[in-house]
């Protein structure tokens, strides 16, 4: 397989891989962790890591205390946690004479357009002075309104951000595989995947619309969300010596999910990144004209349209099996789009009093999420 000379890398590690499945992080991985993106950064490519392991961190400094699982809990531990990780981080990149920073991000630092581009070129002007950022979830102050909830679907939404080549999510495990191989021996690792398909996902165990917070379903999640955005992602096992070198240099390991045939535009992917502001149900007619491609949205399509939003607010649409079918930049507000339920695109003038267009969401402002 031919390699770019320099590619632009996200790596997310999660916390069974920094503890090696102990209660502690792991000074022995953290620094074969660091050590292999150090040799990618001097050999130019550019790297960028999101880490797990604050409240991991926070337990050990606070000697394992006996703690209830509730959000506020979890947040003090990140809270004493975070420093000491970026800390240990440093101190381990110093060895190799790599700068690093320190970024915490929440759902809405990526969901709202100015925030976006904020982040964006934060991280690239990082990536510009060749200094790795290290990215966490800012546990400390998220509320489940504005989560991502797992550095899984982080690290995908941050890969689609800076346009990477490449997103590796290490863990504990080798890849995908046909069954669960801890229960199935017969089970064979799957290297190649096209497409992520509800199949795929049955394999995993759960659904491609399952809330998962973590193992397999959250990767597949994650690399569904990067491959759209036009980012190869690979599942990988975090134990594989020099796993992180290998894979840049073009070797097939673990489980490789390749970008989507038809691509994103540039200017489209916003659209997998932003938050959705409300969801409009359409028929299966409406459904089969997006997925064939080039179709608007039109209100004769709609059947109903859930939560308030204003007029350019990005907004999911939803089929008739509950499907999310795309993401798209509404002409209309909800108010306007409650009236137009199920009406001829001609009719709207005389409705409204006023006109934005005959589509709801046009085919230029939409992205096919299937």
């Amino acid at each position: 397989m031919n390699q770019p000379v320099s590619q632009r890398i996200v790596v997310k590690v999660g916390t069974s891989v920094l503890t090696g499945g102990t209660t502690r992080l792991s000074t022995q991985r953290m620094l074969a962790l660091v050590q292999q993106t150090a040799q990618l950064h001097a050999a130019g490519h550019e790297v960028v890591l999101v880490s797990s392991g604050a409240v991991a961190a926070g337990r050990e400094r606070l000697n394992f205390p006996a703690l209830n699982p509730a959000m506020p809990v979890k947040q003090m531990l990140s809270a004493v946690g975070q420093g000491r990780l970026i800390q240990r981080y440093s101190d381990l990149y110093d060895i190799f004479e790599v700068v690093v920073a320190q970024v915490l991000l929440t759902r809405d630092d990526l969901g709202n357009r100015e925030r976006f581009l904020n982040a964006r070129d934060t991280l690239l002007t990082l990536i510009d002075q060749r200094i790795i950022p290290i990215i966490n979830e800012n546990d400390t102050i998220a509320t489940e309104e504005i989560r991502v909830g797992d550095n899984d679907n982080l690290s995908a939404l941050v890969a689609t951000l800076i346009e990477a080549d490449l997103l590796v999510l290490l863990t504990d495990q080798q890849g995908l595989f046909t069954a669960d191989p801890r229960k199935h021996a017969d089970a064979s690792l799957i290297e190649r995947v096209e497409r992520i398909t509800d199949e795929t996902f049955a394999l995993a165990g759960g659904t491609s619309t399952g809330l998962g917070t973590g193992g397999m379903v959250t990767k597949l999640q994650a690399a569904k969300l990067a491959t759209r955005g036009g980012v190869a992602t690979v599942i990988a096992s975090g134990d594989r010596p020099n796993v992180l070198t290998d894979l840049a240099a073009g070797v097939s390991i673990g489980t490789r999910f390749e970008t989507s045939r038809e691509g994103i535009e540039r200017r489209k992917r916003r659209l997998l990144i932003e938050k959705v502001r409300g969801r409009l149900l359409v028929d299966a007619g409406a459904a089969r004209k997006l997925l064939s491609g080039g179709a608007s949205l039109l209100p004769v399509g709609v059947t109903g349209v859930e939560e308030d939003f204003k007029r350019g607010s990005t907004i999911a649409i939803i089929g008739p099996d509950g499907r999310e079918l795309a993401h798209g930049v509404t002409a209309y507000d909800s108010d306007a789009i409650r009236r137009l339920i199920g009406v001829q695109s001609g009719h709207i003038q005389e409705i409204l009093g006023y006109n934005y267009g005959d589509a709801l969401i046009h085919r230029n402002n939409m992205v096919l999420m299937g």
